[in-house]
């Protein structure tokens, strides 16, 4: 039960065998629950480390399990921290990458200087990727936002992902929530899984990112204006805080297989959560839908079923309800 919080099996089976009998020592527990010493004072240390047992008040170098009820709120708290610092991690990373990107945008079209390049057309773009893709010695990186990809991406990239795949290259890739509601995106999606890429979704991405073998990057100069081009760097500086960027978005993305349906006790979806983020911060709903990668018609569908829920008549309204619940 307490895996959802991280907890691997035997350590909660010597938590609950604590919380029976607080009075259990290293080699009883592990008779009992048929673990090695060395398993039970792995999950005593972890448990202690979660804040799930405490010193005792009564033996001496003791511990004493804390209710689970304590124990939960205790786990949720941490895990509230943790997701709050990587949040703070990801918003740095993503200044300074718009920051290091901005400082190269006055290249001019096509030429490289110090390690960097801006490519112009899609034909300079697609002709730097074919070349980065086969140089590809162990992995590449990729987050995709805007939702369901053209016929014309998806046939420009498949090539590409095919030849490296079957050169053993590990691929990984974060796509949008909305790739789940269109059947050509997410077909692809799944022969990227099927040829062993690994695929991950998340509601809202920042901008398109290429990382290839952890040196080289390639980015959208403008990601509002793609006549701008894109940037293709060397720069170690530039290619760390890219990496960064790539990491906690993987790490708050969950696997292509995994169930999107309701995140929480609030019944919300997380498209739902993002999407009342998105307007509560003043973001238009074509904005919104555009973070989100859905259409305008999607996003007032969605927000029509929150006020619905939230027995709202204005936006206003629906806003105030929904920071009293907590949602936002």
């Amino acid at each position: 039960m307490l895996e959802t919080w991280g907890l691997e099996s035997h350590v909660e089976a010597v938590y609950r065998g604590m919380l029976t009998d607080p009075g259990l020592g290293v080699v009883e527990s592990g008779e009992r629950l048929g673990l090695e010493e060395a398993a039970v004072r792995d999950a005593l240390d972890q448990l202690v480390d979660l804040g799930l047992l405490r010193d005792s008040r009564e033996v001496k170098g003791g511990l004493r399990p804390v209710s689970l009820q304590v124990g939960v709120e205790v786990i949720l708290r941490r895990q509230e921290e943790e997701l709050a610092s990587r949040q703070q991690q990801l918003a740095r990373s993503r200044a300074a990458a718009a920051a290091a990107v901005a400082e190269y945008a006055s290249l001019r079209p096509n030429t490289e200087v110090d390690g960097a390049e801006r490519l112009v057309g899609l034909d300079a773009i697609q002709d730097r990727l074919e070349v980065l893709a086969s140089q590809l010695t162990s992995e590449c990186w990729s987050i995709t936002p805007g939702g369901a990809q053209s016929p014309a991406s998806r046939a420009a990239s498949r090539p590409l992902d095919e030849d490296a795949l079957r050169r053993g290259i590990r691929m990984r890739t974060v796509y949008q929530d909305s790739v789940r509601n269109d059947p050509e995106t997410l077909a692809y999606t799944r022969w990227l899984t099927e040829e062993g890429g690994q695929v991950r979704t998340s509601p809202v991405l920042p901008s398109r990112l290429l990382v290839f073998d952890r040196s080289v990057a390639v980015v959208p100069i403008d990601p509002a204006n793609s006549r701008a081009g894109a940037l293709c760097t060397r720069s170690p500086g530039i290619v760390a805080s890219l990496i960064s960027l790539f990491e906690q978005t993987w790490r708050s993305a969950v696997p292509l297989g995994a169930d999107r349906s309701k995140s929480d006790e609030t019944g919300l979806t997380c498209s739902e959560r993002e999407l009342l983020k998105l307007l509560a911060s003043g973001l238009t709903d074509e904005a919104a839908g555009k973070r989100l990668g859905v259409s305008l018609r999607t996003v007032r569908r969605q927000m029509s079923a929150l006020m619905e829920r939230l027995n709202a008549s204005s936006r206003f309204e629906a806003g105030l309800k929904a920071a009293q619940r907590g949602w936002l």
